[in-house]
């Protein structure tokens, strides 16, 4: 092992010692001058590298949360100096950190209204809180950003990071911000709450995000600026159109090549005698094809262009009946000849471009039954066939409020 190595690793355990010492409330002073050679030296790597470590010790998401802006804001100065190649125009990085200054700026403009607020009329909180709520409501814009993070970024940085769950934390810390956004725009809309309640939450917001940036800045961004290589970049940016961008002009998108830049190739192939069919978006085999289609809470019933059924799912309980000798079976001779006329106007819109869908609902044996019709189109939009699902929506039409917890009782 070199020694630049033993050093590297040397270091991260003094800054593990740091942290964790931090953590469990001993004096800050005396840490900071016990491991101040390590901490004078402290990479984005290696922080990345220490919380990995916490959390391989069993040190839970909430506690590493609690103190982890405290040994940022110990290591900030160095982490802020760390000198990396920022991404070039055009890439994925470079829109997400386009879209941080935007919000910063945002975020400082919004500041500037509540310092002017003086509080000394009831009119004036009333008029406040109607000028914060638009802003605020506005900041809701920027979950965009978090979610290209969390579905983009991220499955790309776990696939190349041996010490990537410290992006747990980081999506834990994304839905705090997105409560802490809530409650403040639940009290802005309240006839009853106070200049002092509002006042708080929005200095916690305002840590939350800010904090954000700062770890994505000054932590993730360099990192994973290191270890993604070109083509990965290209594959996320290409993927990111899929989600608004957030405070910025949207960018041109990248016009699509003949071969497409993963990896992943489009197209049926045969491993082992078993069938897999490969997309963009993943692999099954034709045993996980059928398992997942026959265990949608819907039935379906596929009918190609030429009006023609050619399949349909076993789901456990059929609101119609459907038998195998269907298939081949024109869908005009599937319906009895009085409503044959309704299905010949959808088919003939859906041919026509003048409509996507047609929904109706009925009750059946005590169910409320929503069956809904969708024109299939290719992606050069051209008419591929009709996708009919039916779904028993009566215990979805009885529910009410929330249920974020498992319940099974």
């Amino acid at each position: 092992m070199s020694e630049f190595i033993k050093k590297d690793e040397k270091r991260v355990e003094d800054l593990l010692a740091f942290s964790l010492g931090m953590m469990t409330g001993e004096d800050g002073r005396m840490l900071i001058e016990k491991y101040k050679e390590a901490i004078e030296h402290v990479t984005p790597h290696d922080m990345l590298k220490l919380e990995d470590k916490q959390m391989q010790m069993g040190i839970k998401t909430g506690a590493i949360k609690k103190d982890v802006d405290k040994v940022i804001n110990i290591f900030f100065k160095r982490l802020k100096e760390y000198s990396w190649k920022k991404p070039n125009e055009g890439t994925f990085l470079y829109y997400l950190m386009l879209e941080n200054k935007a919000y910063e700026f945002k975020l400082n403009s919004v500041k500037k209204i509540v310092k002017s607020y003086k509080g000394r009329e009831v009119s004036e909180f009333l008029q406040l809180k109607k000028n914060l709520l638009g802003q605020y409501k506005e900041f809701e814009e920027f979950e965009a950003h978090y979610i290209k993070k969390e579905n983009i970024l991220f499955p790309f940085l776990e696939k190349k990071w041996s010490s990537y769950r410290p992006l747990n934390v980081m999506w834990s810390l994304h839905d705090d911000i997105r409560k802490k956004l809530k409650q403040i725009i639940n009290i802005l809309k309240s006839d009853s709450s106070s200049w002092a309640e509002l006042n708080k939450e929005m200095g916690a917001y305002y840590f939350l995000v800010f904090g954000m940036i700062q770890k994505e800045n000054f932590i993730v961004y360099p990192v994973a600026s290191e270890t993604v290589s070109d083509n990965e970049w290209e594959e996320m940016h290409k993927q990111s159109f899929e989600y608004p961008f957030p405070f910025i002009e949207k960018p041109v998108e990248p016009k699509k090549k003949n071969e497409p830049i993963s990896e992943i190739q489009e197209g049926i192939s045969q491993i082992d005698g078993d069938l897999k069919l490969k997309s963009e978006t993943g692999e099954l085999s034709f045993e996980q094809i059928l398992l997942l289609l026959n265990n949608l809470p819907v039935d379906i019933t596929f009918i190609d262009e030429n009006d023609r059924v050619k399949f349909f799912s076993r789901p456990e309980e059929r609101f119609f009946p459907r038998s195998p000798a269907i298939i081949g079976r024109t869908v005009q001779n599937c319906h009895p000849p009085e409503s044959v006329h309704v299905v010949e106007k959808i088919i003939a819109a859906f041919k026509n471009s003048e409509k996507d869908n047609a929904k109706f609902w009925l009750q059946l044996k005590g169910k409320f039954i929503l069956i809904q019709y969708f024109a299939l189109r290719n992606d050069k939009n051209e008419y591929k066939g009709i996708l009919e699902v039916s779904q028993d929506v009566t215990g979805i039409r009885a529910l009410k409020g929330e249920q974020r917890l498992l319940d099974w009782d």
